[in-house]
């Protein structure tokens, strides 16, 4: 391809991409395709010889698209949303366009300055105090490993890297039982192991916290047995039902322990952004260690891209930072981003930061989040209202659980049949033992219409299952 046919195409899929987001309400949200029948039409061998971008584009709308899940669907309400606002999606254009490998500072200046610079416009957009810093990461399991692998060397007197985890003790990770399954992966890959991830159950009703009484026994009771505390991992908004710990009173214990923090804020973090949410949920942050919440969720940005905030950045660092010769970097001190995260490479994820805040302002992305949870609110009562139905866990900012009537397993046939309809999208998870239907309200450009649709097609549906 030379840059001519470059750039007609490049015209025409930018006029394709206008046209998908414009038509979404008229597709089904969730692929309706069988497992099997995508890879069935993929020929069994590449080609030899070069094939036509026209022929290939027709079969990308033949073969893929009707193999794809529509994430940007306004009636998108299950999982959390991995949202993509059009001026974030033109910065990734420009990012893919430059190609540039951003892993120092001397391999692209400006993503690693603009990078500072949209660390520092969130930490202020969140209310967070002068002097916390931080870096983007792809994800919030990037995030959660990060601060895990330092949880461990942090207990281990920074032994653990250079000799191994032999003789060290039983380290100890301490959560709720509520977190995302992302912690236990972490506690996995850092050689933790899943035994070692305690976790404690909550206080009824509210917030559904972490109970710290049981916590500051249970931390006893692993020093009696000669284990090794190390961390503690919070949530601001767990993904199954929104549970959000008591910052304060989780910091509390971490400071008499000694122990680094560390705060899961990956969906509801974004909402924060919002002043009237702080009190409820982000009361004494601050003190953490580490902080990561996604932009990619609820703030609109393009996937992927994952903000840790971190108080003192030097001790992730002494974890993560290896500096052979060849990365070395002469003359001024910099920042090199990439002794900050795991991975060596890092893309120039600061730009569709840059690009979607200033395109609509703080105040143009807190009137999104605020219409998310008043309809989530609205969309709740819809739900409560009807025969037989009942809510399980009532709206944490924009989620919320509820049971149809019937067993667990009529709680999966109506999931089954109403993203087998295609309207809406929701998932099932499980509360105290009991299957529930979730429901939240993230999509960045759902109307209040997309919501509110959501009950009546929930109705109609439970009323021709057996």
């Amino acid at each position: 391809m030379n840059w001519d046919e470059f750039a007609h195409w490049g015209k025409h899929i930018a006029d394709w991409a206008a046209d998908y987001h414009t038509t979404l309400r008229d597709r089904p949200v969730r692929a309706q395709t069988a497992p099997g029948a995508i890879a069935a039409q993929l020929p069994p061998a590449p080609p030899e010889t070069p094939e036509a971008m026209d022929a290939i584009m027709a079969d990308f709308e033949r073969i893929v698209m009707p193999g794809m899940t529509h994430w940007q669907h306004p009636r998108f309400f299950a999982y959390f949303p991995a949202n993509a606002a059009p001026p974030s999606m033109l910065a990734e254009m420009l990012v893919t366009t430059i190609a540039a490998q951003c892993m120092l500072w001397q391999t692209s200046p400006a993503a690693t300055e603009v990078e500072g610079a949209m660390i520092d416009w969130l930490r202020q957009a969140l209310g967070l105090p002068e002097g916390v810093s931080g870096v983007i990461q792809d994800s919030a399991s990037s995030a959660t490993l990060s601060a895990v692998l330092t949880m461990r060397e942090r207990a281990t007197q920074w032994r653990g890297n250079r000799e191994g985890l032999s003789g060290m003790g039983r380290l100890r990770i301490y959560c709720s039982d509520q977190v995302h399954s992302s912690i236990d992966r972490a506690c996995w890959v850092a050689g933790i192991g899943q035994e070692n991830l305690v976790k404690i159950g909550t206080v009824p009703g509210g917030n559904y916290a972490l109970d710290t009484d049981a916590l500051r026994k249970r931390i006893a009771e692993d020093r009696a047995a000669g284990h090794v505390p190390a961390g503690i991992i919070a949530i601001t908004g767990g993904t199954g039902i929104g549970a959000s710990d008591v910052l304060a009173e989780v910091l509390e214990v971490a400071r008499a322990e000694n122990l680094y923090t560390h705060l899961d804020a990956a969906w509801a973090g974004s909402a924060m952004i919002c002043p009237e949410y702080r009190e409820a949920f982000w009361q004494g942050v601050e003190g953490f260690d580490s902080i990561v919440f996604n932009p990619h969720k609820w703030l609109g940005a393009q996937f992927d891209c994952s903000v840790q905030f971190l108080k003192d950045p030097t001790q992730q660092l002494n974890t993560l930072k290896i500096e052979p010769e060849y990365l070395k970097t002469s003359g001024d001190a910099v920042t090199n981003y990439s002794e900050w995260t795991i991975p060596l490479g890092r893309r120039f994820r600061a730009l569709k930061l840059w690009f979607l805040i200033r395109a609509y302002g703080l105040d143009g992305l807190r009137t999104r989040i605020r219409n998310h949870v008043a309809w989530a609110g609205e969309v709740c009562e819809a739900i409560r209202a009807l025969e037989g139905f009942e809510i399980v866990t009532d709206p944490i900012l924009s989620i919320f659980s509820f049971c149809a009537p019937g067993d667990d397993a009529r709680q999966q046939r109506l999931v089954d049949a109403v993203n087998a309809d295609g309207r809406i999208y929701i998932t099932q998870g499980m509360h105290q033992g009991r299957k529930m239907i979730r429901f939240q309200v993230g999509q960045f450009d759902c109307t209040r219409d997309d919501v509110m649709l959501a009950a009546e097609v929930i109705r109609d549906i439970e009323r021709t299952l057996p």
